[in-house]
Order: C-alpha cells, then structure tokens, then sequence
C-alpha cells in the first residue's frame, strides 16, 4: 500500500493534504483497494459544515458502500467535479486525480491531531 509520509491520515481512512489555507481530502490507498472498483461518489455539498468524525459523504463500489467521514471540521469550499463522470480516479490515483474535496477548516491545527502515514499503517 502507498500512505505518502507527507499527508496525514484519519482512523475511518481518510487523507488530508494542506494547501494553502485549505485541507483536500481523499481516500487513503488502503481504503480504495479494500472497497474495489468505485462507481460513484456522493460528496458534501460546497458550503456544507462538516464536522470532524462525522459522515461527510458516501463512496459505492462494485461490492459496498462506504462513508466518508471529515477528517477536520469546517466549510467545504470544493469538490472534485471530475470524480461524477470517472469515480475511478479514487482508485487510480487516491492523492492526486482521485482527491474528493476540499474544506476551510475551522483550525487549521486541527491537522496536527491527525496520524502520521507510518501511525496509520501500524493500525492497519
């Protein structure tokens, strides 16, 4: 599995990345390789307040749904639009093409609480 050392990473399998001011999310590689094949993605509306923990949208596969959950609380600024028409970006490229989307956190230092890639693989 690729967990990059320099995102952090939610227990529920979430990634984050800062961008800015911004925190994107995705799912981790673990994530997507469990759940196979993605054919939709149900992510938060921009403008929505997500909650840390909490469910923020839903991925389905060929096997399962899964929740996403927010990895930080704040307003959700973006979504991927490209993930409507090829959800399989998730699986092909989880830190890049396949991010979900992107919040204006309420702390941005609220990443810090999040695990390191070799923490999150330990919990595997």
């Amino acid at each position: 599995m690729n967990h990059p050392s320099e995102l952090k990473y939610a227990r529920t399998h979430e990634w984050v990345r800062i961008e800015g001011d911004l925190v994107v999310t995705g799912i981790s590689d673990h994530a997507q390789d469990a759940l196979g094949d993605l054919v939709y993605v149900e992510a938060p509306e921009v403008g929505q307040q997500v909650t840390a923990g909490e469910q923020a949208g839903v991925v389905e596969s060929v096997k399962t749904a899964s929740d996403i959950h927010a990895p930080v609380s704040g307003t959700v600024v973006e979504i991927n639009p490209a993930l409507e028409d090829d959800p399989d970006f998730v699986n092909d490229e989880p830190y890049g093409k396949g991010w979900i989307y992107k919040i204006k956190p309420d702390n941005l230092a609220d990443v810090e609480k999040l695990l390191s890639s070799s923490e999150y693989e330990a919990g595997l």
